[in-house]
């Protein structure tokens, strides 16, 4: 146990405090970059064609049974 302590110790002295500044300055101005620009090789799509899927819920029309029952429910 008393070996325990003297670790917890030591390791409260080990600790340091790191302290940054509160603001950092970067000079793009002095780099000079070289290199060619390099272009992507074939043809480039303009378009895309739409997707096509199936319908999945289908559209009704007509309404006329439900309006004529609900009719009934308001009487």
């Amino acid at each position: 146990m008393l070996l325990y302590f003297f670790l917890l110790v030591a390791q409260a002295d080990e600790t340091k405090i790191v302290k940054y500044q509160s603001q950092t300055e970067i000079d793009f101005e002095a780099i000079d970059i070289l290199g060619e620009m390099v272009k992507p090789q074939g043809s480039i799509i303009m378009e895309r064609s739409n997707a096509k899927f199936n319908p999945l819920i289908e559209l009704r029309t007509d309404w006329n049974p439900e309006m004529i029952q609900s009719v009934g429910h308001i009487k």
